[in-house]
C-alpha cells in the first residue's frame, strides 16, 4: 500500500510503500510477449514523438535515461533519430538486447553515464528523477555533461498540482518526518515544478515550456471517487471518450505530472 506524506520544507509529496530499486523495475516489466511491448505502434507514443520532432530534426542523437523496456528508444529509431537508452534494471536490459538487438540499449546508471561530453542533441527523462531520495542533482550534472550546448532536455515528473497544494494546505496528508523505515520504503516524490525549473535554470539550462499532464490520473489518485474508477476501468468506446473529456477538463488543476522542455545554454 502506498502512503503519501507531505514534506512542507521542500513543498513535495513523499510516496512510501515500495522501494523503487532494480528488482522492482525488473519485476514490473516482466511479460511473456516482451518483444511486442518494445515494438509498440508509434501512434501510442504520439506525445513523445511529436515533442521530439518539434525541437530536433531526424538524425539527431538522443538518449533516454531510464529507458525501461525500451519502447521509446525503438520509436525514436523508427522516426529517424539516432537513439540510445540506458537503464539499471539488468534483467530488463538483457531482454531488450535479446528481443531487439538492433536497439542501442545498455546497462548503466543515469548518475554516471558512460558517454563522452556533449555527445547528445537531446535527452529524454520520463519519470526518473523523482525516484532518487537523495535528490536529482547527480542526474542533472550528467545531463549537463552529455547534452551539447544548444541541445534539449525533455523531462517529466509527478507534480504538486493545484489540487495537491490545496490538500497540503488543509493538512490532508500526514506530515513527513524522516526516519530509516520510511526511507527504506521510499518510492518517489511529487515535486514542485517551479523548484525543478529554477534548479535547471541555475545549472545552464534555459526553460522553454511546461505542460501539465494526466489530470484524470491525478484526480483519481487524490479523490478515490468510485464512479471515476469505473470510467477508468471500462473498455467501452463511450468510456474512452469520457476519459479524454475528463482529462482535458481536470488537467489544469489536478494534473498528476508535468512535462518540461529546457535548452542547454552553457
Amino acid at each position: 500500500m502506498m502512503i503519501k506524506y507531505y514534506d512542507e520544507t521542500n513543498c513535495r509529496l513523499v510516496y512510501v510503500g515500495q522501494e523503487a530499486n532494480e528488482n522492482f523495475w525488473d519485476s514490473r516489466w516482466q511479460a511473456e510477449d516482451f518483444e511486442r511491448l518494445i515494438k509498440v505502434a508509434i501512434k501510442k507514443n504520439r506525445f513523445f514523438v511529436d515533442n521530439t520532432q518539434k525541437y530536433l530534426p531526424p538524425g539527431s542523437r538522443i538518449l533516454e535515461g531510464g529507458c525501461g523496456r525500451g519502447d521509446k528508444v525503438y520509436v525514436l529509431q523508427k522516426c529517424g533519430f539516432e537513439a540510445y537508452g540506458v537503464d539499471y534494471a539488468s534483467e530488463t536490459v538483457e531482454k531488450i538486447n535479446r528481443y531487439a538487438p538492433e536497439l542501442k540499449v545498455t546497462l548503466g546508471d543515469v548518475r554516471n553515464l558512460d558517454f563522452p561530453d556533449a555527445y547528445f542533441d537531446g535527452y529524454w527523462s520520463l519519470g526518473v528523477i523523482e525516484h532518487f531520495y537523495d535528490g536529482f542533482e547527480p542526474i542533472q550534472r550528467e545531463m549537463s555533461r552529455v547534452i551539447k550546448n544548444g541541445g534539449y532536455l525533455f523531462l517529466t515528473v509527478p507534480a504538486m498540482s493545484w489540487l495537491r497544494k490545496q490538500k497540503a494546505r488543509l493538512r490532508k496528508y500526514p506530515a513527513y518526518k524522516e526516519n530509516d523505515e520510511l526511507r527504506k520504503h521510499f518510492y518517489q516524490f511529487a515535486l514542485d515544478p517551479q523548484r525543478v525549473i529554477r534548479h535547471f535554470q541555475n545549472h545552464g539550462f534555459r526553460f522553454i515550456e511546461l505542460k501539465p499532464r494526466n489530470g484524470i490520473v491525478g484526480l483519481r489518485e487524490e479523490t478515490a471517487w468510485p464512479p471515476l474508477q469505473r470510467v477508468l476501468d471500462s473498455k467501452t468506446i463511450l468510456a474512452k471518450r469520457a476519459r479524454k473529456v475528463i482529462d482535458i477538463l481536470t488537467t489544469p488543476f489536478a494534473n498528476h505530472g508535468v512535462f518540461c522542455v529546457f535548452k542547454k545554454t552553457q
